[in-house]
C-alpha cells in the first residue's frame, strides 16, 4: 500500500488491529511518507517511560514535554543522512562503528572526525564509539585547555601571573562552570571585574581628596561611627524621656525605671538577665536633660557607652562626664559627609583586594590577555557543538528504533521477547505475576478514563527504602480469577531494574478477567449474599437475645447480698420448631416443583440433562456473554491516554494475548505425604462418596415422576365406578 508517496508499505495485524510494519531501514528512511492517520500514536509524554530520558529530551525540539510525529520524522531524516546504512538502526546497539558514518555527507564526515577527537581526548584507541564514551563530558575535556564553551579556567593560562589574575576574578566575581567541570570565568565576568576595579579606585580617590571633611576621626572614623550607631536609638530615647518629664512633671516616675520593676527580677540571676535590663532606660531621667557617661548609665549599656566615650566624646569634649542633646546632634552632624561618601560607594566586589592591589591590577591592564584566551576557547565552539551532536547521534542510533516500535506500530508491546516502553515492571500478588504495569502520573485522569478500558485494574502505591517518594502504578490483571485480591492487600512490585518496591492496593477497577471467572461469578455472588444474610440475621438475633437477657437482669429483684442473679437466655423450642417447619416446607415445595418439572419434561433421561444445562445457562449465561463482550474489547488506550499519550488506534488485549501478560502459579503433583494432613483413609473416603451417591440416587428416584421410576410397579387402569347415594346403604345411627 502506498501512502503520501511512492513507497510501498507493508501491513500486518497486531493485537487485533491492522498496523503498518516498520521492519527495515528503508521503512525508517521513508517515514516522512507515512500518512499520519496510520500512526498508532500521535504523541507521547517525555517522562515516565522505560527509555533513556536524555534521548527523549533530545527529540523534544520544541520543549513542550511531548514527542510528536514531526519531531520523529525530523530525527529520522537527520539520522539516516549521517549513517550510511539505515538497516543498522534495527540492531538497537549502543556502539557505533566508524565504518557506519556516511563520509559522503559533510556533517557525517565532521561527526566522524569529532568522534576520533573524543577518543583521543579520553586516551582510547579503537574504531568505534559508544554512548558510554560521550556520557562524561568532564572526562572528555579534562585534559584540554580550551573546549569551545567560552569559559576559561586557571588551566587555560600558561603564565603564572595570568593564573593568579584569573583566581582573583573567581574570588571577587564568582564563577561559571566550565565543560571540564572546573570553575571558570567568561567575558561578562572579566568585564565586570575591571569595571569594579575602576569604580572602586575612583571612589577611594574621591574620599582621599576631601579626607579632612569626610574622615573626622581619621582612620578610626568607621569604628567611631559604629560606636555611635550602636547606642543611637537608646540615647535619643533618653532625651525624649527627659523632654516628656519636663512637659509633665507627674510623668517622671512613669518614664523612669521603677523599683518595683527591678524587684520583679531581683530573685533571678541578674547576670543572666542582661536582655531584660537592656530594655530599661539608658539613664535616670533628670531635669537638666544631661546624659551621664559614668556609673549612672544602665549597666547593660555600660560597655557600649564606654566605647563611645573613648572613640568620640573624649575627642570632642575632652573628658566630659555628661553630654546634652545639642552635643549629641553635633556628633551626628560630623558624619554627614562620611555617610554621603559611603552612599556613593562603588566596586564593592573588589574591595577585598584593597586599594593598592586594585590600583596595581588596573595599571598592569591584562584584560585583553584574558579576553584573547576566551576568544581562543570560543574558536572551538563548532567542534564542541559537534561533540554534542555525536552524543545525540549515539542516543538516536541506540533508541530510535525502540521508540518507533512503541510509537508507530506498538510491536514491542505485542512481542513475547520485548516489553513496551510504558511497561514499568512486574507486580506479584495472589499467586500471579502481572507484567502489564504502567506508571500513573495523574490519578484524577485515570479515574475518568480507566473504566473505559474494560480491564480489571489494580492501582497500587509503591514505596522503596532506597528511593524517596511514592511510585503509583496501574497493574492490569488479564488472566485467572479475582481470588483474594482486595483493596488494602499488600504485594511486591519489581521495576525493570530489578528493584523491589512494597506495594499496597488502593483502588480496583472491576471488570471481567476471563470467561471462567464470569461462569462462577453469579454463584459467588449468590453465596456471598446468602452468607451476608445469614450473618445479618444471626447478628440481629444475637442482639435481641442479649437485649432481652440484659432487660431481665436489670428488672430482676436484687437479693440480700446485693448481687443480681445471672440470667441465661432460655432455649426456645417453639422458635426452633417453627424454623425447622419452615425449612421443611420450603424443601417440600422445591421438591414438588422439581418433580412437576420432571413430569413435564417427560420420561426421557436426556431431558433432565437438558434441564440442568438450561438452568446453568440461565444463571451463568448473561455473565459469560457480558464478559465475552468486554474481553474482546479490552483496550489499553484509555489508561495510556490518562498518562498523556495521544493514541490514534485501539490497543486491544484479547484473551489469548492477555494470558501472556499475567502469569499464574502452577504446582506439580506432589507424591510425598503431608505430615499435618487430616485426610481420611481411602476406604473411608470411598464409603463416604458411596453413601452420598446412594442418597442422591434415592432423592432423584423419589423426585422423578412415577412413570419414570425404574422397578416401580405400574398401577392398572380401571374404570371409575360412581355409586349413587341411593345405591349406597345409609348408615343407621345407633339409638
Amino acid at each position: 500500500m502506498k501512502s503520501n508517496g511512492n513507497y510501498d508499505w507493508k501491513f500486518s495485524t497486531v493485537g487485533g488491529v491492522t498496523r503498518v510494519s516498520i521492519e527495515s531501514g528503508q521503512d525508517i528512511l521513508h517515514l516522512d511518507e507515512l500518512d499520519r492517520k496510520l500512526w498508532t500514536a500521535l504523541s507521547c509524554p517525555l517522562k515516565g517511560l522505560e527509555i533513556d530520558e536524555k534521548t527523549m529530551t533530545m527529540l523534544d525540539t520544541n520543549g513542550d514535554g511531548k514527542i510528536h510525529i514531526e519531531e520523529i520524522v525530523a530525527a529520522s531524516k537527520w539520522l539516516t543522512s549521517v549513517i550510511n546504512d539505515p538497516e543498522l538502526l534495527l540492531k538497537r546497539s549502543s556502539v557505533l562503528p566508524f565504518s557506519a558514518f556516511n563520509t559522503s555527507n559533510e556533517e557525517g564526515l565532521h561527526l566522524l572526525e569529532t568522534s576520533k577527537q573524543i577518543l583521543e581526548n579520553l586516551g582510547l584507541e579503537k574504531n568505534e564509539i559508544s554512548v558510554a564514551d560521550v556520557s562524561d563530558s568532564i572526562a572528555i575535556f579534562a585534559k584540554t585547555r580550551f573546549n569551545g564553551d567560552g569559559i576559561i579556567t586557571e588551566n587555560s593560562a600558561d603564565d603564572e601571573a595570568i593564573k593568579a589574575l584569573i583566581k582573583n576574578i573567581l574570588d571577587c566575581m564568582g564563577n561559571v562552570t566550565d565543560r571540564s567541570g572546573d570553575p571558570g570565568i567568561d567575558t561578562d565576568k572579566i568585564e565586570a571585574f575591571y569595571q569594579a576595579l575602576a569604580d572602586y579606585t575612583a571612589w577611594k580617590e574621591a574620599g582621599d581628596a576631601d579626607k579632612d571633611n569626610i574622615f573626622p576621626y581619621g582612620d578610626n572614623t568607621a569604628n567611631a561611627l559604629a560606636a555611635v550607631m550602636a547606642v543611637k536609638d537608646k540615647v535619643e530615647d533618653f532625651f525624649m524621656r527627659c523632654k516628656l518629664a519636663s512637659f509633665n512633671t507627674d510623668s517622671a516616675a512613669v518614664l523612669d525605671v521603677s523599683s518595683a520593676k527591678i524587684g520583679e527580677i531581683s530573685d533571678n540571676n541578674l547576670a543572666a538577665s542582661t536582655d531584660e535590663i537592656a530594655t530599661y532606660p539608658l539613664a535616670r531621667v533628670n531635669a537638666e536633660h544631661q546624659l551621664p557617661l559614668g556609673k549612672e548609665v544602665n549597666p547593660a549599656w555600660a560597655g557600649a557607652m564606654a566605647t563611645l566615650k573613648t572613640l568620640v566624646i573624649d575627642k570632642e569634649y575632652k573628658k566630659a562626664e555628661y553630654i546634652t542633646e545639642d552635643q549629641w546632634f553635633g556628633i551626628l552632624a560630623k558624619y554627614n559627609a562620611y555617610n554621603a561618601w559611603m552612599g556613593t560607594k562603588a566596586g564593592a566586589a573588589v574591595e577585598g583586594l584593597g586599594y593598592d592591589a586594585a590600583k596595581a591590577i588596573l595599571a598592569e591592564n591584562k584584560k585583553e590577555v584574558l579576553l584573547d584566551l576566551v576568544a581562543q576557547d570560543q574558536a572551538l565552539e563548532s567542534k564542541s557543538n559537534a561533540i554534542d551532536q555525536v552524543d545525540r547521534l549515539l542516543h538516536y542510533y541506540r533508541d530510535f528504533y525502540t521508540l518507533l516500535t512503541n510509537f508507530v506500530t506498538f510491536s514491542d508491546f505485542y512481542s513475547p521477547e520485548k516489553r513496551a516502553i510504558f511497561q514499568a515492571g512486574t507486580l506479584y500478588i495472589d499467586e500471579r505475576a502481572c507484567e502489564l504495569c504502567v506508571k500513573v502520573n495523574d490519578m484524577g485522569a485515570q479515574g475518568a478514563m480507566a473504566p473505559l478500558s474494560n480491564m480489571y485494574i489494580l492501582y497500587c502505591d509503591c514505596t522503596c527504602k532506597s528511593k524517596p517518594g511514592t511510585l503509583n502504578i496501574a497493574a492490569v490483571v488479564t488472566d485467572g480469577d479475582v481470588g483474594d485480591i482486595m483493596v488494602g492487600k499488600h504485594a511486591v512490585f519489581y521495576d525493570n531494574d530489578g528493584l523491589g518496591w512494597n506495594a499496597v492496593v488502593t483502588k480496583i477497577v472491576d471488570n471481567p478477567i476471563s470467561i471462567r471467572q464470569a461462569f462462577w461469578s453469579p454463584y459467588r455472588k449468590m453465596a456471598k449474599s446468602v452468607e451476608d444474610m445469614i450473618n445479618k440475621r444471626a447478628a440481629e438475633k444475637d442482639a435481641k437475645v442479649m437485649s432481652d437477657a440484659n432487660s431481665k437482669i436489670n428488672n430482676a429483684e436484687i437479693p440480700a447480698d446485693g448481687k443480681k442473679p445471672e440470667v441465661k437466655p432460655p432455649f426456645d423450642i417453639a422458635k426452633f420448631a417453627g424454623i425447622f417447619a419452615a425449612i421443611g416446607l420450603a424443601i417440600g415445595l422445591v421438591a414438588s416443583a422439581i418433580g412437576g418439572l420432571f413430569e413435564w419434561l417427560g420420561a426421557h433421561w436426556y431431558n433432565i440433562v437438558i434441564f440442568f444445562l438450561i438452568i446453568i445457562a440461565i444463571i451463568s449465561g448473561p455473565s459469560m456473554i457480558m464478559a465475552w463482550l468486554k474481553l474482546r474489547k479490552r483496550n489499553l488506550a484509555p489508561i495510556l491516554n490518562a498518562n498523556g499519550w495521544a493514541l490514534n488506534q485501539r490497543i486491544l488485549v484479547n484473551t489469548k494475548f492477555g494470558a501472556t501478560l499475567t502469569g499464574i502459579a502452577k504446582y506439580p503433583i506432589v507424591k510425598t505425604k503431608d505430615p499435618y494432613t487430616t485426610k481420611a483413609p481411602w476406604w473411608k473416603r470411598m464409603l463416604r462418596w458411596l453413601f452420598l451417591l446412594i442418597c442422591l440416587c434415592v432423592a432423584v428416584y423419589f423426585i422423578l415422576p412415577k412413570s419414570m421410576r425404574p422397578f416401580w410397579p405400574q398401577e392398572a387402569q380401571v374404570e371409575e365406578v360412581v355409586e349413587t347415594a341411593a345405591e349406597t346403604p345409609a348408615e343407621v345411627p345407633a339409638e
